[in-house]
């Protein structure tokens, strides 16, 4: 699997989560078995780019290559100037959001609602192209399969976007008016992988090993991006990649394990966000690695309330101790599809100094 000339540990993707795919989390993804992890959108924006937010958005110290930054915006010029911003910054991938369906994004005409305006989408994505290709970074994007169910123009525009030079696809198997709601359709993303010769990957619903082995096999895909399932369960890679190569699944992890994993990140989430934000920011990801845990719900109302960075730590290092005195591993986590009630928590909520203004 490469990207350009660019080559990747394997075909298992960290999709970019806005409030959730920052630094910390990208490498405890990577390091449980991803092959590749995208950051968080940063604002095309210039007069917002020595924001406190987009520094740490923009932050890859110790990260392992490549370093993918995401940017976003309406405005081609700006859009190429993002894209040089970010390369001297050390990006060795620009990858363009098409796919964003938060209102504050869509409203400003950026993410998927990029896809009603063809010529602008395709003026952006040549923009970007021509600025990161001196100094042969490739450039990829992630879309939607369409603004609306009577406006799929993911195959159209796939091809307009490989012409232009990109050098990648991510499709996720909705369209912007669906949102997070209802199922992943994979025909479409089948559809652009038969159209392109670059390659495609396939997001939405990807919640298991098996669904991984699936979804690969009805689209073609060259790889398959993990979104919400990944939340409070890092390891989904390491699981999904032993399945497809093995056919069998691994156990749960151990509970010893999982407290150490969140221990560290729950430590490179301070460092990075200060102990005011980090103890407030922390909470999404503890309540998404115990909410099916015995006691977790109230183990979670519980932390919710915590103010201090070294009491959250302690607390969640006595919640896993004491659920290690009732069992070895985690329990078999059912292969469901990811919690609609947590639809927006990708996207919207921690979007509004950035893609609320990327226009």
């Amino acid at each position: 699997m490469q990207i350009g000339s660019i080559a990747l540990d394997n075909r298992l993707f960290v999709a970019p989560m806005a409030g959730v795919t920052d630094r910390p989390f990208r490498m405890l993804c990577r390091r449980l078995g991803a092959g590749y992890a995208v950051s968080e959108m940063v604002t095309s924006r210039k007069e917002l780019w020595g924001s406190l937010k987009t520094s740490r958005r923009a932050n890859h110290e110790g990260e392992p290559g490549p370093i993918a930054v995401q940017i976003a915006g309406t405005d081609a010029a700006m859009m190429a100037e993002a894209a040089q911003y970010n390369i001297d910054r050390g990006a060795q991938i620009i990858d363009i959001n098409m796919g964003c369906p938060a209102k504050k994004v869509c409203n400003k005409w950026a993410g998927s609602a990029l896809m009603r305006d063809e010529p602008l989408a395709l003026e952006i994505a040549q923009a970007v192209v021509e600025a990161a290709a001196p100094h042969g970074v490739p450039v990829t994007l992630k879309m939607r399969t369409g603004w609306s169910h009577d406006h799929r123009n993911a195959v159209k525009l796939a091809r307009d976007f490989e012409a232009a030079g990109v050098q990648m696809l991510t499709v996720h198997g909705r369209t912007r008016e669906q949102g997070y709601k209802g199922h992943a359709e994979y025909d479409t993303i089948a559809a652009v992988k038969a159209a392109v010769r670059v390659p495609v990957v396939a997001n939405g619903d990807v919640t298991s090993p098996e669904k991984a082995r699936d979804v690969l096999a009805a689209t073609g895909a060259d790889a398959v991006m993990v979104g919400r399932a990944a939340q409070g369960r890092p390891w989904i890679f390491r699981e999904i990649g032993h399945f497809l190569a093995t056919g069998e699944h691994m156990a749960p992890p151990l509970v010893a394990e999982v407290r150490r994993l969140l221990l560290d990140h729950l430590h490179e989430h301070y460092a990075l966000y200060g102990d005011y934000s980090g103890v407030r920011t922390a909470r999404k990801h503890i309540g998404w690695y115990v909410r099916a845990l015995p006691g977790g719900e109230a183990f979670r109302d519980a932390m919710n309330r915590i103010e201090d960075c070294k009491a959250q730590w302690e607390a969640v290092a006595a919640f896993f101790d004491a659920l290690g005195e009732r069992m070895e591993r985690l329990p078999v986590q059912a292969d469901t599809a990811a919690d609609e009630s947590r639809e927006d928590d990708n996207n919207d909520g921690e979007l509004e100094e950035h893609c609320s203004s990327a226009a």
